[in-house]
């Protein structure tokens, strides 16, 4: 009997072992299986938050302007604001013409040809200077006065006069009694719209001169019995210290409407 009660009792205390082993497993894969889950909540939370912030970033990328100033460095850039417009000249509307004048010359009350009604001069030297005049005509295009060269001819008065008229012998390549000279540098016969015009460079000099010469750029039209007339010009001396580029701008911008 007491061995039969000593296998009972080893039996039960293996059965009770066993019981508590079995109830103390569920409770430990359950737990294992919270972990595991909150842990995949946790890496969806951050998946979540990641492409939620891609979707913000790329939401501001298409809503959003690159400026040039975010492309480059510098004026062209636009980074101190909207790009400069051209100062150096200023846009004129005159009766059936038209010309950009540099902005930094002044207006003129002398007449120095017929028919004159522009003339702008620098306002820190008088001999660079433009002026439009409008005379009447019976031709009825600029070719019917010849050649570029002969129309120069038929308005010399443009290049001025020689005011001296005695014997002399002046040095410099003049001829004896003359004190002046003009010499046709380029001409041209461009056709702007479908006007012809005669555009003509002159070089002229003076015994006297202090500029070594003036350069004189004729630019000339007919249109309706009208001949006009656009001169613009600078010392020699000037013109090569910056003030070629607005005298040929100048010229090159007059045409009539």
């Amino acid at each position: 009997m007491a061995s039969t009660a000593c296998f009972l009792h080893h039996h039960a205390l293996a059965a009770s072992s066993a019981t508590a082993r079995n109830s103390r497993t569920p409770s430990a894969v359950s737990t294992r299986s919270m972990v595991v889950k909150a842990s995949q909540k946790h890496d969806e939370a951050a998946v979540s938050r990641r492409l939620a912030l891609t979707v913000l970033i790329g939401a501001a990328a298409v809503g959003s302007k690159v400026s040039p100033a975010d492309a480059a460095y510098g004026e062209a850039a636009n980074v101190f604001g909207k790009p400069k417009t051209n100062t150096d000249f200023l846009p004129y509307n005159g009766e059936g013409f038209k010309l950009s004048i540099p902005s930094k010359w002044n207006p003129s009350k002398e007449v120095e040809f017929p028919g004159q009604v522009l003339r702008y001069e620098d306002n820190f030297d008088q001999s660079s200077n433009v002026s439009v005049s409008i005379t009447s005509t019976d031709k009825k295009s600029i070719t019917d006065y010849g050649s570029p060269e002969e129309f120069l001819q038929k308005v010399n008065y443009l290049l001025g006069k020689q005011a001296y008229f005695g014997q002399t012998d002046a040095e410099g390549g003049f001829d004896s009694g003359a004190v002046a000279t003009a010499n046709i540098l380029e001409s041209s016969a461009p056709v702007i719209g479908d006007k012809q015009y005669y555009f003509l460079s002159v070089l002229t000099r003076t015994a006297d001169g202090d500029e070594g010469g003036k350069h004189q750029l004729i630019t000339a039209t007919v249109k309706d019995g009208k001949l006009y007339i656009c001169k613009a010009q600078a010392g020699d001396k000037r013109w090569f210290k910056g003030a070629r580029k607005f005298v040929e701008d100048t010229a090159s911008s007059f045409s009539v409407a």
